[in-house]
């Protein structure tokens, strides 16, 4: 019976103060272990703020001192952790979803769509391939933020002898509260029509320019059905359980994939008007 308990971090966050923004969350995971939980999952741009400020806070991927910390938390507390922060690498500055292993190892995937209305796609670089990381028997499609709002994108499509890519969605997003219902529909309408559990984790407070961000992080379930759903507006840190046998059962109970259609993709270039 793989299960997979899943930690949502609900943060509020200090604008372009990436080491007070881990001193917080250090404080608010306590310590919070693999006795506890085996994925940890904190907000987009979690040291930041949603900021395009790139050119001066995004740090260099080899030697990031927020990638780093990750790291460290992942191997003292025995557990994954995950979140986005704005790096730098090979002159192209990318929001990157960090997906840090115990074991010192880890995995990432470049946010794909870039929220123009902030003027993030002359800013950041589209992150081209989709990613799916495996953790206890799951498999995990990482997205962050505003692919939310690109169902063809995020679509399940079958690999060669399964008939699902991935088992969760995850997704991390700095998502304001003026648009508060759509974020929370749009994680309910993912996992409907992915037949999946949904895992996402936003922030709350309110930014430099005056933002407000309502939180409203959810892990829902194959049909929609929230599992957390804690208060808005507070900082808050809930632990979930998933269960791969019910995710599968599910799926054979109500077999829609059968009726999916076929589709593939056409990878555009990532070279944007970035200033």
């Amino acid at each position: 019976m793989p299960q997979l308990r899943t930690t949502l971090v609900q943060a509020d966050q200090r604008w372009e103060n990436p080491a007070e923004n881990r001193g917080l969350l250090e404080k608010m995971l306590g310590d919070l272990s693999s006795d506890e939980t085996d994925l940890v999952v904190l907000p987009e741009m979690f040291a930041t703020g949603f900021t395009m400020n790139s050119r001066a806070m995004a740090e260099p991927m080899a030697e990031s001192a927020t990638v780093a910390w990750l790291l460290e938390q992942a191997q003292q507390r025995g557990c994954v952790m995950t979140g986005s922060v704005a790096v730098v690498e090979d002159e192209r500055y990318y929001n990157r979803l960090i997906w840090a292993r115990p074991d010192g190892s880890l995995t990432y995937y470049d946010k794909r769509h870039l929220f123009r209305m902030a003027g993030e796609h002359t800013r950041y670089a589209m992150g081209l391939p989709r990613v799916v990381v495996t953790l206890n028997g799951f498999r995990i499609l990482l997205t962050v933020c505003y692919d939310l709002r690109f169902p063809v994108w995020l679509r399940q499509r079958p690999v060669e002898g399964e008939h699902f890519e991935y088992d969760a969605m995850l997704c991390v997003a700095n998502w304001p509260a003026a648009r508060r219902h759509p974020w929370r529909v749009l994680l309910q309408a993912r996992a409907v029509e992915n037949l999946c559990p949904v895992i996402g984790v936003n922030r709350v407070g309110v930014d430099v320019n005056g933002m407000e961000y309502s939180g409203d992080s959810m892990l829902v379930n194959m049909k929609g059905e929230p599992l957390i759903d804690a208060p808005r507006d507070q900082p808050y840190m809930r632990t979930g359980v998933l269960d791969l046998d019910e995710i599968n059962a599910f799926r054979e109970k109500f077999p829609a994939w059968q009726d999916a259609d076929t589709f593939s993709l056409h990878e555009p270039s990532n070279e944007q008007g970035i200033e």
